[in-house]
């Protein structure tokens, strides 16, 4: 492979970190099932993925959401995974699911 290439693709890099759903509340996550965030996210079957930019593109009116947009462009983050999986972040809240 042309290590110009790969030279270019490390330059389009875009931080991205895997957090639990947790981290949302029932509706938020709800929302993100349904593709209705109020900002660009793009669900999947387990959770989905939300941009932040760099800087931050958007505030999101979701205010679970607006305080992680906030710790990950702090953090340097442009992307947010949420997973069934994934880790559950110390100094987050955590929310239980919906019974």
């Amino acid at each position: 492979m042309d290590s110009d290439c790969i030279d270019r693709l490390r330059e389009q890099i875009e931080p991205l970190v895997a957090l639990s759903l947790s981290h949302l509340t029932p509706a938020t996550r709800q929302l993100l099932r349904a593709d209705d965030l109020s900002v660009n996210a793009y669900p999947t079957e387990f959770g989905g993925f939300v941009f932040v930019g760099a800087p931050r593109y958007r505030h999101p009116s979701e205010t679970d959401l607006a305080s992680i947009f906030e710790a990950a462009e702090q953090a340097g983050v442009v992307w947010l995974k949420f997973d069934c999986e994934a880790p559950v972040i110390t100094g987050l809240p955590v929310f239980a699911a919906a019974a």
